[in-house]
């Protein structure tokens, strides 16, 4: 079998990647993530996921390399990973009452074996009505400032939900394991 690489520093993808059963390694892919003015939050999110995957399958062409990137939206504005308190409680109140949806792409790519498969996987969050209180509560307990919009789904964040739409719950967390454990059987992989 040829090397299973993630193209990602996320720890939240290697440990969804790790539920598969097949060893594989993590590299930084150290592309730029810098928005594109007009572009839309699906388009965003497969563009990055497609770039973390050809940067490092064009230094490893005889592996099979996974780039996966999510964009978080209510609308048309972009939830970025907030990094600070004050903007996780400003994304969390954004959303408060309404709902946001996340794009998670994947590309699963292997030049020496002429593989190149891509999907995006929307979830839709419908966030409850927070109060300033729980916002501050929760964001000082969890401090989610490495993830797209200010919540972990996987952790206490679930309290902040009335409901989810998904297709993948895997998505939501990074990585939609359902659409990649098929691509990677397609790619000769076994799972399970």
């Amino acid at each position: 079998m040829p090397e299973l690489i993630l193209a990602s520093t996320s720890p939240y993808r290697r440990l969804l990647l790790e539920r598969l059963g097949i060893p594989f390694a993590a590299l930084p892919p150290q592309t730029p993530e810098d928005a594109i003015a007009g572009e839309l939050p699906p388009d965003r999110a497969l563009r990055l996921a497609v770039a973390k995957a050809q940067a490092i399958a064009s230094r490893r062409r005889d592996a099979v390399v996974i780039g996966s990137d999510q964009v978080a939206a209510i609308g048309t504005r972009i939830l970025d990973k907030p990094g600070d308190a004050a903007r996780c409680r400003a994304q969390l109140t954004a959303a408060s009452g309404s709902s946001a949806r996340f794009h998670t792409a994947c590309a699963v790519i292997a030049p020496q074996a002429g593989i190149r498969m891509v999907h995006i996987d929307t979830t839709t969050v419908f966030f409850r009505s927070l109060s300033g209180e729980e916002i501050e509560r929760y964001v000082e307990r969890e401090r989610p400032f490495d993830c797209a919009g200010g919540f972990r789904a996987e952790g206490l964040g679930i309290s902040l939900f009335e409901s989810i739409e998904s297709r993948d719950p895997t998505a939501l967390i990074g990585l939609p394991l359902i659409w990649l454990a098929c691509a990677l059987r397609r790619a000769g992989f076994v799972v399970p």
